[in-house]
């Protein structure tokens, strides 16, 4: 908080009789919250409830539910949880095998046979992979689904852990490979090492068979930031490391460096996103920002030569620019092209961008559902690998999942995708239909809205009705089962 902050703190308590709250892991505060859960559960128990509950458990645990996909090298990578396996597996096979009604998977790891055989309550909580071998990777297993987690490294070969390798005991934190033998620690394992909110606090350089706990720091924040990370970036001609030091929840200052630690701050506004490719730089501003002698509105998408940007250069080209209905949703890079998310009227949108010598080159990607959801990303996990083939989820309220393949350098639009997996359907949709409105505010604002009903429907009826507005998240129109 800055120095006219005058809310509450531990520190600096008022009269305010629920501040003992703030005491998250305080007896007081966890007694307080057994007893809200248990009023809770005592309303919603019930015959009723049990019905709803399995309903949904058997949704959820639907072993022809999408398996999500990362590719990495020659196999595509899935962790798969169902009523067999509720901890999970971790799986990998290949593209074609993929594409079969019912795929062969290579298990790496069974995470209900392991906690099992440790003792332990382990939760999934992700892998990195090493990326020029990819035949290790570092695990991260979190006890209970606690944000402290265990860091194991596994052989991917032989499928097995190493006892003597990149290993750690339980902290926040994460890790990221710089090459086989050496990793970048953000973790809050050490005295000193953790932020006031017990996140990691520095960055260390830790090489194979060293002590963490003595390697070298190469990046440091205050007590009182949020948290550090580290991540190399193998876009770029040569290795180049950035160094992100988060203050709050939507503010950040990053560096650019190399394995001694930062050597330049990104003059970015501290809340904005951004994303590099090689020698460029896409900014996305979550509030008006005026340099280089223009104001960029919120929500645009602007870019410019990082060699210039780093060099003192502010005059960005905008590629994107939000106006009354049509909003940003997101954009990342692929084989050296942005892509674009954006919405019109609720409508999604793709769009393209490829860097020329003079300009950028746009292309619409046509052929989106127009009264339902889209979500594309890189079919690669490490954006260095991309090669122009993204994944692409379309819904809507009354059509289940479908995942496609689209190869963003050949197929002429998204209907020459390739259909990889279907959701089942979970209800009867028969005899509805999605359609979008308009709701008059009390201040003549118009608000869209999406419809679910009979065909024939004259809006004298009940209604379900639901909206959400927080951290900036609209409420689209996915299949809700």
């Amino acid at each position: 908080m800055n120095a006219f902050d005058v809310r509450p703190t531990l520190d600096a308590p008022d009269d305010d009789p629920y501040l003992w709250l703030e005491d998250v892991e305080g007896e007081r505060a966890l007694a307080w919250a057994a007893g809200q859960s248990a009023k809770t559960l005592k309303h919603f128990s019930g015959t009723q409830f049990e019905r709803d509950r399995a309903a949904l458990t058997a949704i959820f645990d639907n072993r022809d539910n999408l398996p999500l996909i990362a590719r990495r090298g020659q196999y595509l990578y899935n962790y798969w949880r169902d009523a067999g396996n509720p901890r999970g597996l971790w799986r990998r096979t290949t593209l074609a095998a993929y594409m079969k009604a019912d795929p062969q998977w290579e298990l790496l790891l069974d995470l209900d046979a392991l906690a099992a055989s440790d003792g332990e309550d382990w939760i999934w909580d992700g892998a990195s992979v090493e990326p020029e071998r990819r035949e290790r990777a570092v695990l991260r297993l979190s006890r209970g689904g606690s944000d402290a987690v265990v860091h194991r490294e596994f052989d991917l070969i032989s499928l097995s852990f190493v006892a003597d390798g990149f290993n750690l005991p339980e902290a926040k934190g994460y890790v990221s490979w710089l090459d086989p033998d050496t990793l970048l620690l953000s973790s809050a394992l050490g005295n000193g090492m953790a932020t006031r909110s017990g996140y990691a606090r520095t960055v260390r350089l830790w090489k194979r068979d060293a002590d963490p706990l003595t390697t070298p720091v190469i990046f440091e924040a205050g007590f009182e930031s949020l948290k550090v990370s580290g991540h190399s970036d193998r876009t770029g001609r040569s290795e180049r490391l950035w160094f992100i030091e988060k203050r709050a929840f939507f503010e950040k200052i990053s560096w650019i460096g190399d394995r001694s630690g930062p050597r330049t701050q990104i003059d970015l506004p501290r809340d904005a996103s951004w994303r590099v490719f090689g020698d460029w730089l896409a900014v996305r501003p979550r509030k008006p920002w005026t340099v280089g002698g223009t104001t960029h509105p919120a929500d645009a998408l602007i870019v410019i030569s990082l060699c210039s940007f780093l060099a003192g250069g502010r005059r960005f080209e905008t590629l994107f620019q939000p106006a009354e209905r049509r909003s940003l949703q997101s954009f990342f890079w692929n084989d050296g092209k942005l892509i674009n998310s954006y919405l019109v009227n609720l409508v999604p949108r793709l769009e393209m961008f490829t860097p020329g010598h003079q300009e950028w080159t746009r292309r619409v990607l046509d052929t989106l559902p127009a009264e339902g959801t889209v979500h594309v990303w890189s079919f690669d996990a490490a954006v260095h690998e991309t090669n122009g083939e993204v994944l692409v989820c379309a819904q809507d309220p009354i059509t289940p999942p479908q995942l496609l393949l689209f190869d963003l350098n050949a197929a002429p639009s998204l209907s020459a995708s390739a259909i990889l997996k279907r959701s089942p359907e979970n209800f009867d949709a028969s005899g509805l239909v999605v359609t979008r409105h308009e709701a008059v505010s009390i201040d003549h604002e118009l608000i869209p809205y999406t419809q679910v009903g009979p065909a024939n429907g004259n809006g004298d009826a009940p209604i379900h009705l639901s909206a959400y507005g927080g951290f900036g998240i609209s409420l689209l129109p996915y299949y809700n089962s």
